[in-house]
């Protein structure tokens, strides 16, 4: 960041390691980000090295952290937050003692009571990209229900139910190893940007209960290989392998947001 090339302040302070990019959006709002004693406002330019930026009045280094990619297994009763008064025991505990002083971004999180493969990321550029809506990064879980979920149902799933206003579903829901009614206590299901507890929510609202919540893949990148609280660093290409949306096999009972789709309209020759 010694760079005399201006960036955005946001970024800038996402870079530092301070928080992410779209927490330090909120803090400039809130009047909490200064720039050479003067409150900043959105979009504004910095020149790293040159400008003074303060965060709720304490000075941001002006020197980048290394950029460090992990992908880690987490277990049940982590959450996913750098501070969280009601849980003390965080998935940035499960970090080995030499990357301690870096601010790591949790990019994708896993409630409490769920496992799998989480991304936690120096880059907050790569944060961003892994979380914004746009890039349609592709989840994968397996869920295991206290009950049977009927085949017939699973069109319900991504058609989505609505939930204080807000429409929640799944991209992809298929049964595994279906009974021969076409009923099982195992679904795999995909999810782009999952809001909070959203398969959760969805299977509740449906009336069942989800006894585990398993994150196996994101994009490309298999879960498989990594230990349970343990985690391995990316190679670039592994990264990019986050973007990747491998075609998934047709399984018996399965429902996508594309089979459901209406056929386009014939028009007349």
């Amino acid at each position: 960041m010694a760079s005399a090339e201006p960036i955005r302040v946001q970024k800038f302070i996402a870079d530092a390691g301070v928080c992410s990019r779209r927490a330090a959006e909120a803090l400039i709002a809130q009047g909490e980000v200064w720039v050479n004693g003067q409150a900043a406002t959105p979009g504004q330019k910095i020149t790293p090295g040159i400008d003074r930026v303060t965060v709720s009045g304490k000075p941001v280094r002006t020197s980048a952290q290394p950029k460090v990619t992990l992908a880690v297994h987490k277990p049940r009763g982590l959450v996913c937050s750098n501070d969280d008064p009601h849980h003390a025991a965080t998935i940035f505990d499960l970090l080995p003692r030499e990357l301690n002083k870096f601010r790591f971004f949790c990019a994708g999180r896993l409630d409490l009571d769920s496992e799998g493969l989480v991304i936690l990321t120096t880059d907050g550029d790569l944060a961003h990209r892994l979380m914004h809506p746009s890039n349609l990064v592709v989840k994968r879980y397996h869920v295991v229900l206290k009950q049977p979920f009927p085949a017939s149902r699973l069109a319900q799933l991504v058609r989505g139910v609505v939930i204080e206003g807000e429409r929640l579903k799944v991209e992809r829901a298929a049964l595994i190893n279906a009974e021969a009614g076409g009923a099982s206590t195992d679904l795999d299901v995909h999810l782009h940007h999952g809001k909070k507890r959203e398969i959760r929510q969805v299977f509740t609202a449906l009336g069942f209960d989800v006894k585990r919540l398993r994150r196996y893949q994101i994009g490309a990148l298999p879960l498989k290989g990594i230990p349970l609280r343990g985690g391995k660093a990316l190679s670039t290409k592994e990264i990019e392998s986050l973007f990747r949306n491998p075609r998934t096999p047709r399984a018996a009972f399965e429902a996508t947001a594309s089979s459901l789709r209406p056929a386009p309209a014939e028009h007349d020759a």
